[in-house]
């Protein structure tokens, strides 16, 4: 529901995000006694950012992009029985960026070009970050599978990305709101 990266273009810079608005991963639960349950998510997503800064005698764009694995552990606590059991979940999460790469190509006028790529951007200040997770939804049982529409809100405790670019910025969410949906047996 949220991007994983807040983007702000400049007068002579232009600032895109994309981020996959699908999330995917396996998740794990051991069920406890009195409808609590004890659950682990290692969840996947795919994001990008494009920047272009008009400079005075040159044209600079940068494309990135990267992976971000998120590692929820929630307290979780189902209420009534039935087929359909509302539930509210709290914890800790984890994310680490890996995969990144980004490719900065320069034009400098009247007809030089220069490309390189790295994988430690500035703009990267840590790879690795936690957070306060809660969340809340509904437990669906129709025969051996449980289907688990939920809503999860997390507030990361450190930004992995924040940089001023020629005007522009580009910083991490640190308010993220998920929409999942979970399938188990």
């Amino acid at each position: 529901m949220t991007d994983f990266i807040d983007a702000v273009s400049g007068s002579r810079t232009s600032v895109t995000t994309t981020t996959n608005r699908y999330i995917v991963g396996p998740t794990v639960e051991l069920r406890l006694p009195a409808g609590f349950g004890v659950e682990v998510d290692a969840l996947y997503r795919h994001f990008r950012y494009n920047t272009s800064a008009n400079l005075l005698d040159a044209i600079s764009t940068v494309n990135t992009s990267s992976d971000a694995w998120e590692f929820p552990l929630l307290l979780k606590k189902r209420f009534m029985h039935g087929p359909i059991r509302p539930f509210l979940d709290a914890g800790v999460s984890f994310n680490k960026i890996s995969g990144l790469s980004q490719t900065v190509q320069t034009v400098v006028f009247p007809n030089r070009t220069t490309t390189s790529t790295t994988s430690n951007p500035s703009e990267l200040t840590n790879d690795f970050s936690s957070g306060f997770t809660i969340g809340g939804g509904v437990d669906i049982h129709a025969l051996l599978l449980h289907i688990a529409p939920e809503i999860r809100y997390t507030r990361w405790g450190t930004q992995n990305f924040n940089s001023i670019i020629s005007g522009g910025s580009l910083h991490s969410n640190l308010s993220q709101a998920e929409f999942l949906v979970g399938f188990t047996f």
